[in-house]
């Protein structure tokens, strides 16, 4: 139920409905209260700034081009981007009741509300800038996208469908109910055109975006879906570790980052139980993660750090620590200590590590913001030099004891390309492509791959619409409900990880995981998915859910990414590098009843260096609804696996073979193994 009130909610209503204003509202100055995106790089010529200029121009009437002209130009000089804050709507920007969206169908007051969290300053790294997280995944480009798309949003019928390229929102087409509402895409260039420069160029002029995963496709539920998979990764790294001891007790656990995503893995490892110490060099990230609950503490003196960590550690107490200063100090000095890590990793934004994903040692955080702008190669070179120190202190660490994994940000490829000490690994098929074989594995290879993904589990997640914190009650009691009863009937291959999500979703209230919408996620396979999803169909169908329920995913899942050193990391028929998967995933949801779709490329590991898919699905209790998603969902998931299993993967092979069981109609192409011998007598040793 709505707490606006009826003049709020009118001016609200109004504002979304006229789009484009006619008359220009007033300029609002610079808000320095929340975090806003650093400078970027000036890389357009004068021809192209000129282009930058019309190009940004073209969203309003020639009547107001005297007023807006002189002030884009001035963003473009100051920000390297035109975001055009004059458009900055004067509501605040939260995911409201469902029905306080203007609107002519539920489905498209549901992309709303989805949208409107993306932005939401709680939940987005810089809400006026329009990104959601990784310092650079953006909902839109500028505030004209917004403000034109969600009018179009509001006049949609249930047989339109509207366009999005890269953030402008190219129309609404006519179509029919069964096609999805929305199709996104998101940076989606020549492949010659896919360099990090490239992305600096086109964005600035106006005709790209970087999407992130979930940022452009308005699937972003804050830093509770990253806890969920940083939880999981912890539990099992924990397991993998030598020794008879593989519980979490005790544990010390050390990683960087504490953004819109890597903000979660302090509270992860209080849920998993470790000791975690979290290195960030901005103080407004670090002190804001501490006011919202998820990390315990925030110390500047790194031996002050160490020594809070060391005493946790000896109480067996679960507890986490924000070092605030360079990560590369952080691993040196506990290297020069000769401190036990336990388990190592980072989660610096490192897919953008030019223009602020990685700060580098012997500079302060405004200190690098200049240096990156004024002089990039000066900057360039620090950071690498930063990679060096930093995986020379962590090898020494690794060397007497750490577990390390690279978590899928891009930090070995890049601290690989900076000369690092990161190569020699032996296992087949990393690195192919010519970047070398990394001596320490891709969390996905150890543990999401293989135990997760190849098994169908992964980030299963929804939104409830009504904003009210007891539906989101009753859908995990339902979730659990569900996941238990599953328990007692699965095998014994993947009871684990039903007992691992099961145990999460039954704390999920307790560990106070909402951050904006009201939404929750859990890792689960196809059967479970599906199984959720029919039970949630019903309750709102019932009464039991008040209001319709938005399904998701991140697209970091078994099926929608194509990403060599991430998700797709454990495949090594030497088709990790081919982007058919996430295609395929993203047309197959489209005519199997998603609501709205999305690709992109670039995601949490760079741009150029993924293709992802995503998608939304709105669940009304109707039949439908229950048509739909158990359609869509089974594709969803099992395009993913069988991929998994034609490239070998045993787990995904076993999976595949269960399903088929299941469902009739599923026919996929297994694999026949060669055996070694015979290969080593037709090629040679």
């Amino acid at each position: 139920m709505s707490t606006a009130t009826t003049t709020d909610l009118d001016q609200f209503q109004q504002t979304i409905r006229e789009g484009i204003p006619d008359v220009l509202p007033p300029a609002q100055p610079l808000d320095l209260s929340v975090s806003h995106a650093p400078k970027r790089k000036d890389i357009l010529t004068t021809v192209e700034k000129k282009l930058a200029l019309r190009n940004a121009l073209r969203y309003f009437p020639k009547s107001q081009h005297g007023i807006l002209a002189p002030e884009f130009a001035q963003e473009l000089k100051e920000h390297g981007r035109i975001y055009m804050y004059h458009l900055r709507p004067e509501h605040a920007m939260r995911a409201r009741p469902i029905a306080d969206y203007p609107s002519k169908c539920t489905q498209a007051a549901a992309i709303m509300l989805m949208i409107q969290n993306n932005l939401d300053p709680a939940v987005a790294q810089h809400p006026h800038e329009l990104i959601t997280y990784g310092g650079n995944g953006a909902v839109f480009q500028n505030w004209a996208q917004y403000r034109l798309t969600m009018k179009y949003l509001s006049e949609m019928s249930d047989d339109q469908t509207l366009v999005m390229y890269s953030g402008h929102p190219l129309g609404l087409f006519p179509s029919h109910t069964e096609a999805p509402r929305v199709v996104v895409t998101n940076g989606m260039m020549i492949p010659n055109y896919s360099k990090p420069d490239d992305w600096e160029k086109f964005n600035a002029l106006g005709v790209t975006q970087y999407g992130q995963m979930t940022a452009g496709s308005y699937m972003y539920i804050g830093p509770q879906g990253i806890v969920h998979g940083t939880t999981i990764t912890v539990l099992n790294a924990c397991r993998m570790l030598k020794g008879a001891d593989r519980t979490t007790k005790g544990k010390l656990f050390v990683t960087a980052g504490l953004g819109g995503m890597s903000g979660a893995q302090p509270k992860a490892g209080n849920i998993a139980g470790v000791v975690t110490i979290c290195a960030e060099v901005n103080a407004t990230a670090a002190h804001k993660r501490q006011s919202q609950g998820w990390v315990d503490e925030v110390i500047e003196d790194v031996d002050a750090c160490i020594d809070t960590a060391i005493t946790s550690q000896k109480k067996g107490e679960a507890h986490s620590i924000a070092f605030l200063g360079n990560v590369v100090d952080l691993w040196e000095r506990l290297a020069e200590r000769s401190i036990h890590v336990d388990l190592g990793s980072d989660q610096t934004s490192l897919h953008n590590p030019w223009a602020g994903g990685y700060y580098p040692a012997g500079l302060s955080y405004e200190q690098s913001n200049d240096l990156m702008v004024k002089d990039p190669a000066a900057f360039k070179l620090r950071v690498q030099e930063s990679l060096k120190r930093q995986v020379k202190a962590i090898n020494t660490l690794t060397g007497a004891g750490m577990y390390f994994f690279d978590y899928g940000n891009a930090f070995l490829l890049e601290a690989g390309r900076a000369g690092a000490d990161v190569f020699g690994s032996t296992l087949l098929g990393r690195g192919a492509g010519g970047e070398g074989e990394f001596r320490y594995p891709s969390y996905v290879e150890d543990i999401m791959g293989p135990m997760c993904f190849d098994h169908g589990f992964g980030p299963f997640r929804w939104v409830c619409t009504s904003g009210d914190a007891k539906d989101l009650a009753t859908s995990d009691r339902i979730a659990g409900d569900v996941l238990e009863a599953m328990l007692k009937e699965a095998p014994d291959t993947i009871s684990q990880q039903i007992a691992d999500n099961l145990h999460w979703i039954r704390n999920a209230q307790s560990n106070k995981l909402v951050v904006g919408s009201q939404a929750r996620i859990l890792y689960a396979d196809s059967e479970g998915r599906i199984r959720i999803a029919e039970a949630f169909n019903k309750a709102i169908k019932s009464g039991e859910i008040s209001a319709p329920i938005v399904l998701g995913r991140d697209h970091h899942d078994v099926s929608g990414t194509d990403s060599p050193y991430r998700e797709t990391s454990n495949i090594r028929d030497g088709s990790r590098f081919t982007a058919d998967m996430a295609v395929q995933n993203f047309v197959g949801d489209a005519f199997r009843g998603a609501t709205w779709i999305s690709l992109h490329n670039g995601g949490g590991v760079g741009w150029g260096e993924v293709i992802n898919g995503g998608f939304g699905m709105v669940l009304d209790g109707s039949a439908d609804s229950d048509r739909r998603l158990k359609s869509m969902l089974l594709w969803d998931v099992n395009n993913g696996i069988a991929r998994r299993a034609w490239a070998r993967n045993p787990n995904a092979v076993w999976s595949i073979e269960q399903e088929m069981k299941r469902t009739p109609g599923l026919k996929v192409t297994l694999p026949n193994e060669a055996e070694d011998d015979l290969i080593d007598r037709a090629i040679g040793k």
